[in-house]
Parts: structure tokens; sequence; C-alpha cells
């Protein structure tokens, strides 16, 4: 599964997706919370990586964070600027960040991971490094799971990680987990997971 073809994917369905997920409303409040616990009150730019139609970065900017959103699709680009014409929001790749080295106080990358192949997480986590200044967080929300696992996402297939995984993934990569949070199956979502993680210093 290569980028162009979740690009196709997301941009096929965006106008459904927007008006089911496109709202800081219908993020669970737990969520919520532990995003702007872990983003909010610094000083510094935060990207919102995979930000779809903005509404996670709109919720950062009304914490007073200096947020911006990056998204590989226009449809969500252009829905993002019109919703919230406050923000900076651009077309791009989280794979290909285009941003100075340490020149980034925050990432969240709120299940913008999930399509990734499995063999492509460190050079990505790697790439996150390179951008995050001394101390910067990042905040990773994603499909938890026993091992890692392809499975049929309602866009296009998608993976699931064991939180243990991904933070070890981390701890490679740079950072120092601070926190996590687990949210079991209800019979509607699969079990969901978020981490988060500080840049170690060096």
């Amino acid at each position: 599964m290569n980028s162009e073809q979740v690009r196709q994917a997301y941009a096929s369905v965006a106008e459904l997706y927007i008006e089911l997920f496109g709202t800081s409303q219908q993020v669970h409040a737990d969520d919520l919370a532990f995003i702007g616990r872990h983003l909010a009150g610094r000083p510094g730019t935060v990207l919102d990586l995979g930000c779809g139609p903005g509404h996670i970065t709109g919720y950062l900017r009304s914490l007073g964070v200096d947020a911006s959103g990056i998204d590989m699709v226009p449809e969500f680009i252009a829905h993002a600027r019109a919703t919230h014409p406050d923000g900076v929001y651009q077309l791009g790749s989280l794979e290909n960040l285009d941003v100075a080295n340490h020149s980034i106080a925050g990432i969240l990358a709120w299940y913008s991971l999930i399509h990734l192949p499995p063999h492509d997480l460190d050079g990505v986590l790697a790439t996150f490094r390179r951008a995050m200044a001394p101390g910067g967080t990042v905040v990773l929300g994603l499909f938890d799971g026993d091992e890692v696992a392809a499975f049929d996402h309602k866009v296009v297939t998608a993976y699931r990680w064991p939180v243990d995984e991904i933070s070890e993934r981390l701890t490679r990569a740079g950072f120092t987990e601070v926190e996590r949070l687990r949210r079991p199956s209800d019979g509607t979502h699969r079990p969901l997971a978020a981490i988060a993680a500080v840049a170690t210093e060096g």
C-alpha cells in the first residue's frame, strides 16, 4: 500500500469522512484531553500530520497552540482552510516532512500512521525526531492489537500495533514514552490506543 493509493482512497470518500469525523465534537473527550495535555501550553509550532478536515488542529489552536495541519488529500485541506480560516493548512506528506531540523515543538499523528506499511514506521519516526526540538512531544493515535497485523479498514488497508512495540520503536528513534491511553473495543470501535513521548536530549 503506497501513499498515493491511500490519498486516492481518502479523496474518494472525503465528503462522507468529513461528515462523520470532521468536528472535534466527534472526537472522544478522553482523546481530546490526552492531546491537549501533551501538546498545549508550550511555545513553538505543533504539526498535525494527516490532519484530515483540520478539526483537531482547530481544537489545538483553540487552546492557544501554534498548530498547523498537513495532509496529502486536497479535499481535506480545502475543507480545513474554509472551516478554520485562522489556521495554516498545507498539502504535504508525513514521510517527506519539509521542515528544518529540530524546529518543531510537537507532532500529532492521530491515526495517520495506521496505513503505513510496518517496515516504513521506523523511518517516519526518525523523520519526526529529526524535526523535533529538544524536549518536544510526539502524540500518536493507533489501533491496538496483540501483534502487528493488517486489517480491512473502511477506507483502505490499515495496521494494528501492540502499544509496547510502538513504545520500543519510539525509544529507538530517540523518544521516551511519558503516557499511554488504551480503550478496549466497545462493540462499535476496535481497540484503540494513544501514546505520548518526549524527544530525548542529544
